[in-house]
């Protein structure tokens, strides 16, 4: 079954389509974020986005009030990804829904959104899914090539998977955008896979 009809089958059986309403939307649409700051205020303040306390209510429960208005804001879907990953558990406490139906309802809504994508390949890759990593970090390199992070995150799934032109090719990516942690360095050499690149030039992002 091709990728997105098993990403619909998955909104259908256990994970409701996000329903866009009168306040909300694409995050980074900007008729759609007139009420973002609304939103923020009153449920996505530093403390919340940093897991210290929630606002109006729960920690997971300020987080998922966010992704129901903005299902595809960054800093939300990365602290429900956080929150989880702190609980050992797949949905985050006070959370309306598990982590990967917060991301495949952000995908389904807005598809080309590459931070999205992006920050899903993290998530996946985190939780050992390198093949599923893979294609989302892929994908979102698709529309945002200059993402140096998503090269890094790219590499360490090639190396997981002993992939090893693909782990140095993404590495060289990432580490000429500037990308700063050397891991991903270090485990190629501890492989012996390593490769000094013929050039440094960093990657232009388009």
């Amino acid at each position: 079954m091709p990728g997105h009809l098993i990403l619909l089958a998955a909104l259908a059986a256990d994970c409701p389509t996000y329903v866009k309403g009168a306040t909300g939307g694409d995050y980074y649409n900007s008729e759609d974020a007139k009420g973002l700051a609304v939103v923020e205020t009153f449920h996505f303040g530093p403390q919340v986005e940093t897991l210290q306390r929630g606002m109006s209510s729960s920690l997971g429960e300020d987080i998922s009030y966010t992704l129901e208005h903005f299902p595809n804001h960054p800093r939300a879907l990365a602290a429900i990804a956080r929150l989880s990953m702190r609980a050992h558990k797949p949905q985050a406490p006070g959370a309306h829904h598990s982590v990967e139906c917060y991301f495949q309802r952000a995908i389904a809504f807005v598809p080309g959104d590459g931070a999205t994508r992006a920050l899903f390949g993290a998530y996946l890759l985190s939780q050992r899914r390198d093949g599923e990593a893979v294609e989302q970090l892929q994908a979102a390199l698709d529309t945002q090539p200059g993402n140096a992070a998503a090269w890094y995150n790219l590499g360490l799934a090639h190396v997981r998977r002993k992939e090893w032109p693909a782990a140095l090719a993404a590495a060289h990516k990432a580490y000429g955008l500037g990308f700063p942690l050397p891991g991903l360095r270090q485990q190629l050499k501890a492989a012996r896979e390593w490769r000094e690149p013929e050039s440094l030039d960093p990657v232009v992002a388009h």
